[in-house]
């Protein structure tokens, strides 16, 4: 919205500062953590008054049971600061904030509708599976349809860019792209959910992958930049910067108070749109391939899970982890929570550097 304060030029130059991008973005950041900050507390307090806490079963780490009664939900202070902000800072008339603020509201509302489900109507089961997953399809499938019809990319529209490879080199999946992409969204929109286990594990972690692919999206949106790194050139990529820079600051004031001891969780109402939004990006801005690296943390999460379940059907019932996700086999082999969290949270930042120099390993 704010950007259009820069058609006032003639009258005072100054204001040209909100037509830069990179203004924008860090003003984002700043914006989406100051109002989490302002609305943390009272959100948090209207959750406790409404007993919207969190449930902990006893076959999980001992450890957790002291976590019962901590609100839940909390998920509402990352949506709320995030849209906001995003509204405030972003050019409203670009296609691709306006599909990350779709994903945002659908996969939320599942989520949302998730833990209400589990947290105040008391079903443990939550929302029905099926229909979780009927709102990732819906939501995956717009998303693949409109940038089908609509291509961030009219040249590599069904192509996936090879990153770390000294050329421009592609491979073009033709119609399997969409199905691909479709699969990346409701992928990496449960891997998030299933890291969401430690107090700020999720939430720290996003932040190191939205700051990634702000870098992306920038690079990716200037013509001179892309073409001197061998990356897609996507016009109107450099305003997903913006989103991912409000997405940083929300998920920053969250963890403010969702870091170790937590004082509340984001729940399935937060951690399943922050899987989805970054999927999103990374199809917008033509980096599929280096979602994985991004999000490796999350890909060893979900992969842990898969495999334990593989291995005690495979074995009738013996466990290759003590407990999955991966987090878990940690806390009960006896590493401390807060030492897996930034342990976790360091291989997160190594990843983030890995993915991003593969702009200049080209």
């Amino acid at each position: 919205m704010l950007y259009y304060l820069s058609s006032f030029t003639d009258n005072l130059s100054l204001l040209n500062i909100f037509s830069y991008i990179t203004f924008r973005a860090g003003a984002a950041v700043l914006t989406s953590l100051l109002i989490a900050f302002l609305i943390g507390p009272a959100i948090i307090k209207k959750l406790k008054s409404y007993k919207i806490s969190q449930v902990e079963r006893s076959y999980g780490p001992k450890s957790h049971l002291s976590k019962s009664g901590t609100p839940t939900m909390g998920g509402i202070i990352i949506i709320i600061s995030l849209l906001s902000s995003v509204l405030l800072w972003a050019r409203l008339d670009n296609r691709f904030i306006w599909l990350l603020i779709f994903v945002s509201v659908m996969l939320s509302f599942i989520g949302m509708l998730d833990d209400y489900m589990k947290l105040v109507k008391k079903n443990p089961a939550g929302a029905p599976s099926w229909l979780k997953l009927v709102f990732q399809l819906i939501t995956a499938f717009v998303v693949v349809a409109y940038l089908g019809a609509y291509p961030p990319s009219a040249t590599y529209s069904t192509s996936l860019s090879i990153p770390y490879l000294s050329s421009k080199m592609v491979i073009n999946l033709g119609i399997f792209y969409f199905a691909f992409a479709m699969l990346m969204i409701i992928g990496s929109s449960n891997a998030t959910n299933l890291t969401d286990g430690l107090d700020g594990l999720a939430a720290g972690s996003m932040v190191f992958c939205a700051c990634a692919y702000a870098v992306f999206a920038y690079l990716a949106g200037n013509i001179g930049f892309a073409d001197y790194l061998r990356i897609i050139y996507v016009p109107g990529a450099g305003e997903i910067a913006i989103f991912m820079g409000a997405l940083v600051g929300a998920c920053l004031g969250f963890l403010w108070y969702n870091t170790y001891p937590a004082q509340v969780f984001m729940g399935d109402t937060s951690s399943l749109f922050l899987g989805g939004v970054l999927a999103t990006a990374a199809i917008c801005v033509k980096q599929e391939l280096v979602l994985p690296i991004v999000g490796g943390l999350f890909v060893m999460e979900t992969l842990s899970v898969i495999i334990q379940m593989g291995y005690f059907r495979a074995t009738k019932g013996k466990r290759l982890f003590k407990m999955a996700p991966l987090h878990h086999h940690f806390e009960l082999k006896g590493v401390a929570e807060p030492k897996v969290i930034v342990r976790f949270w360091i291989v997160g930042i190594v990843l983030m550097l890995i993915a991003l120099a593969s702009l200049k390993i080209k």
